[in-house]
């Protein structure tokens, strides 16, 4: 997997992408919050998990692990299928993100 790292709402986000799955982490006080993917073919990827541990929450840091994904969808001209429920809500709470979604 490569690592690509950026910098969103004063977050270092990196991103690991191998063949078939991949992620979105970053570590903030000694502990990492994660986004992981799957790709189904070379246009979908597909969003099944967004973990952030307790002492990260309300930091807004799953809310930026899923702008990241969708931002870099839109940029490589892929599609999202939402099946984690907390990006699916946070995706359905931003009509700017609809045209990234698998219809």
């Amino acid at each position: 997997m490569a690592a690509i790292n950026s910098s969103q709402d004063d977050l270092s986000i990196e991103r690991d992408e191998g063949v078939s799955k991949g992620r979105y982490f970053v570590r903030l006080d000694g502990v990492d919050a994660e986004m992981t993917y799957s790709r189904a073919g070379k246009g979908i990827i597909i969003i099944d998990h967004t973990g952030v541990p307790d002492t990260l929450r309300g930091r807004g840091v799953g809310l930026a692990l899923v702008r990241r994904g969708i931002e870099d969808a839109r940029v490589e001209g892929r599609v999202v299928v939402a099946l984690c429920p907390f990006a699916k809500a946070q995706i359905d709470r931003h009509p700017e993100w609809q045209d990234v979604l698998k219809r």
